[in-house]
């Protein structure tokens, strides 16, 4: 029995795959990176495209984020404020794949279906309100609280 080469590690699950997934799961080091790197910009643009909720929560976060660079918040409030959003923005993405799962599965009404649709979407609300406190903290603290 050979011993695999350093840059080809098996799969213990490749065996169990067939087609397109046998083909990409086996793949490792630099060529899984940029393959990886890939389907992310697949994925982001296909949210984008595909759902309205993503790209209302991208052009707020872009609008969120060009007022931070001008507004004279100290560098941790600047911090926390970019992380909401990227949170925000991730939230969204789990939020998307949750339902195009659900709706690949069955486009019929199952309450587990249901429920998997609204949890991710009470997972969006969470993250906006968190995102929409913080910039009420922000503005507070360094507008009202500062006179």
């Amino acid at each position: 029995m050979t011993s695999p080469s350093s840059n080809q590690r098996p799969n213990k699950f490749a065996s169990h795959l067939e087609g397109y997934a046998a083909q990409t799961k086996g793949k490792t080091g630099l060529k899984r990176i940029i393959n990886a790197a890939g389907y992310s910009k697949d994925g982001l643009v296909a949210a984008y495209q595909n759902e309205a909720a993503f790209r209302q929560v991208a052009w707020l976060n872009s609008i969120l984020l060009v007022a931070l660079i001008f507004l004279p918040f100290m560098m941790p409030i600047k911090m926390i404020l970019v992380f909401s959003s990227f949170f925000s923005l991730i939230v969204e993405l789990f939020n998307t794949g949750i339902e195009a799962s659900i709706d690949h599965t069955s486009t019929e009404r199952h309450p587990l279906a249901k429920m998997g649709k609204d949890v991710g979407s009470a997972a969006q609300l969470l993250a906006l309100t968190m995102l929409f406190l913080l910039w009420m903290m922000a503005l507070y603290t360094t507008f009202i609280n500062f006179y």
